[in-house]
């Protein structure tokens, strides 16, 4: 679960009212796609710039280098898979040429900004990220001028607070509707912003496949699709706008927590996987578990090829499909592994338009996961599948596909076996170079696997090439690789294009050979591997302080669904939120100039109850502490009053079960909203560097304030629930049952089915 760790464990729920969020993201939806298609015809034009500079003599003054590389990396900004310039970028020197000149204007602080804001937006491949840029926004507000202005909240409130022409009422509307008003503008620049990735990031076939009306997330790392699962922060209802699909409710985290933080909560750790060796120094870095590698129970009779690097895709999957038929007609059984479900319908394309039987294996065809593997080992037999099998899927081998000469003295062996004295080569025969490759039979046998791509994780590689010689059986492998592919592209551009210009020109179709790529397809993996690490280091950096607050939320929770008696806790909590209103309306040390009727007014409005404090405005020797006292006297009062007249109406115990209800609704609805907030605060947080300050600093620090606030809220959340809470009996259930039921304990399932819904602060509060 290593590479999975990236994402956190999510429990999320629906959030109701999709309809006007709906809307919204079709409403931006033409704009947005209007804008991809300028940014293609952008790209193109600036690529088509370039190759006419390119045909000119060099001779001809007007041929600048410099100029056809600034292009080019404008349009690699603006659409780094455009096909015309990965043509290009086959030619090692224009990719060299290309590098040069980020480079030189990388060396000038903010010069590549100049590059980018000549684009309508610009894209961050590696980051996964993407930008609009001045010209992008000038674009899609052409019919709104203000639809990137964003109003200042806290200027805002005071220009509200400072206006005497507004009594206090007047104001409180006012400052509601700014706070309105800056959300709808905030959430519809969050909506276009999700809608550019969904149009620009987001390809069909490869992050996400259509199946019955409805946008379902692939796998990248097991290529099975994820039922039930959905991208947060409306990324999923954009992607539903994109292809036109019924667009569903958005999801909203109500709990999360990283894998090893999970993993952490256990006493004991222990585990096996084939594949943990490459993963051993994160192992002891995060978990503190050495890796111990145990032998094979057989020796591994499986011969591993060397990779086939291409230039480019076309001539990648041409050499791929040569290879099947070849080993189709020797009988031998493939398994031809791709990285997406695109790429596995591709090569099914390729194989039909030769005639050559084939079963495809990947997330549309996953219902046939079974048949599909128990036939995969026979002789002849051709598997297209993306990663989805390589999870532990043992595929047996038929009749004939174990070549009679491997059988030797009743005991299975594999094509590494010496012809001299049929004995398995153990790199010390006399009669042989010492490597296994001039021992072996002609035709192999077992089980050949295919490898169209290298994963960005190396255990994903070797999950693949371990299809093939499980338990003795013999087999090989065999992986290509195109320069176009993603990996190589941006992790491993820069090495190989400079051994490509050391090698001279390489003819169409040649396969790449040399020491220096095979390190550089190594080293790349292990780059990306480095920088999953970070980011999963990173992650577990943000989520430790998250798992504090986490800790004492569900502690509070706990103690809520196993107490007997949540009374002292909600008056101790009620004594808190007085102190804290009286503190908000007493700010000046003398008494007559204390806001007495804003008091008035809040504790009303907390209590539901009248308040008088004549006497005590005419004492000025009060202190805020006893002031705090009285009200905090009344306020029980009102509370014993209010549980009293529950328990004589509704049982014994109604009122004890209505405190526990309400305690576990406000701490799970509080919490889901500071887990939103703080999922915003960790979005932004990085844009603190720029001011020189440490963004995990700064998160812990306003990751602090913010959990204050949530237990504040959550104990001003129990009182105004509590002591407005009522039950009321549905008009049928009155028909039916004229007597008056007295539940002895009160839980929200019964209570439904009995005909009560349960009601506190204006909202229906469900199970």
């Amino acid at each position: 679960m290593i590479d999975e760790a990236r994402t956190p464990l999510i429990i999320s729920g629906m959030v109701s009212g999709a309809g006007e969020t709906s809307k919204l993201y079709i409403s931006l939806k033409g704009g947005i796609q209007s804008l991809v298609r300028k940014q293609m015809h952008l790209v193109n034009k600036l690529i088509n710039d370039a190759k006419k500079l390119m045909e000119l003599d060099d001779e001809d003054k007007n041929k600048d280098w410099f100029e056809i590389g600034t292009l080019l990396l404008r349009a690699q900004h603006g659409s780094p898979k455009n096909k015309q310039l990965l043509k290009l970028y086959a030619d090692a020197s224009i990719k060299k040429l290309v590098i040069e000149v980020e480079e030189n204007y990388m060396q000038e602080k903010n010069k590549l900004n100049e590059i980018n804001e000549t684009l309508y937006y610009y894209v961050d491949e590696r980051g996964h990220n993407i930008e609009l840029s001045d010209m992008g926004r000038g674009e899609l507000s052409k019919d709104n001028p203000d639809m990137f202005i964003l109003p200042d909240l806290s200027t805002g409130f005071q220009e509200i607070d400072e206006d005497e022409t507004l009594s206090k009422e007047e104001k409180l509307n006012k400052r509601e509707e700014f706070a309105r008003n800056y959300a709808l503008i905030s959430e519809r620049l969050h909506a276009l912003r999700q809608m550019l990735k969904a149009n620009v990031l987001f390809e069909k076939d490869i992050e996400y496949v259509l199946q019955d009306g409805k946008v379902l997330i692939v796998d990248e790392y097991t290529g099975r699709i994820l039922p039930g699962r959905r991208y947060s922060d409306g990324l999923h209802q954009a992607i539903e706008a994109k292809e036109g699909v019924t667009i569903e409710k958005e999801t909203q985290t109500l709990a999360t927590i990283t894998i090893q933080n999970y993993f952490r909560m256990y006493e004991k750790l222990a585990g096996m996987t084939g594949t943990a060796e490459t993963e051993a120094s994160e192992f002891w870095d995060i978990y503190k578990l050495d890796v111990l590698v145990i032998p094979t129970n057989e020796p591994i009779r499986r011969l591993d090829y060397d990779d086939l690097v291409f230039q480019t895709l076309r001539e990648k999957y041409n050499a791929v499909i040569e290879e099947i038929i070849s080993k189709h007609n020797e009988g031998q059984p493939v398994l031809v592994g791709t990285v997406s479900v695109e790429v596995s319908e591709k090569l099914s394309r390729m194989l039909k338009r030769h005639k050559i039987p084939h079963e495809v294996l990947n997330a549309r065809q996953h219902q046939r996961e079974a048949e599909i593997v128990s036939k995969a080992g026979q002789k002849g037999a051709i598997t297209i599948a993306t990663n989805m099998a390589g999870r532990g899927t043992d595929i047996k081998l038929g009749e004939g596909v174990i070549n009679p000469d491997c059988i030797v003295d009743g005991e299975r062996y594999c094509c590494l076996i010496c012809p001299f004295d049929k004995k398995i080569c153990d790199n010390g025969c006399p009669k042989s170079t010492g490597e296994m490759k001039e021992c072996l039979i002609e035709s192999p046998c077992g089980l050949h696997i295919i490898g169209t791509e290298r994963h960005e994780s190396r255990r994903i590689d070797r999950q693949l090439r371990g299809r093939a010689g499980r338990q003795g059986d013999p087999g090989s492998s065999r992986f290509f690789i195109a320069l176009e592919d993603d990996l190589m592209r941006l992790f491993g551009g820069d090495r190989i294009t400079s051994v490509l210009n050391k090698l001279g020109g390489i003819p169409e179709g040649e396969v790449i050979r040399h020491p220096l790529i095979s390190r550089t397809i190594q080293n790349a993996q292990k780059k990306v591997e480095a920088n999953n690490f970070s980011i999963r280091k990173h992650l577990l950096e943000y989520d430790n302080v998250m798992n504090q607050q986490r800790e004492v939320i569900y502690d509070r929770r706990l103690h809520a669904l196993e107490g007997e008696n949540l009374k002292n806790d909600i008056l101790e909590a009620m004594e808190t939120a007085i102190a804290d209103i009286v503190d908000k309306y007493t700010l000046s040390k003398y008494p007559e100039e204390w806001e007495w009727d804003a008091l008035i007014m809040e504790l009303q409005r907390r209590f539901l109850s009248s308040f008088n404090f004549a006497e005590e405005q005419q004492d000025h020797h009060i202190t805020r502490a006893d002031l705090t006292d009285i009200i905090y006297e009344q306020a029980i009062k009102i509370y014993e009053l209010k549980s009293e007249a529950f328990d004589r109406k509704y049982g014994k115990n109604a009122w004890r079960d209505i405190e526990q209800k309400v305690t576990l609704y406000v701490i799970d609805e509080k919490w889901k909203d500071h887990l939103y907030i703080m999922d915003q605060l960790k979005s932004g947080i990085g844009l603190r560097a720029y001011a020189q300050k440490d963004p995990l600093v700064e998160y812990k620090k306003e990751g602090y304030e913010q959990f204050k606030s949530l237990l504040q809220e959550i104990d001003n959340g129990i009182i105004e629930y509590l002591l407005r809470v009522r039950i009321e009996v549905q008009d049928d259930y009155e028909k039916k049952n004229k007597k008056t039921y007295q539940p002895t304990s009160m839980n929200y399932n019964s209570a439904q089915q009995r005909g009560y819904g349960v009601r506190g602060g204006g909202k229906e509060i469900t199970s």
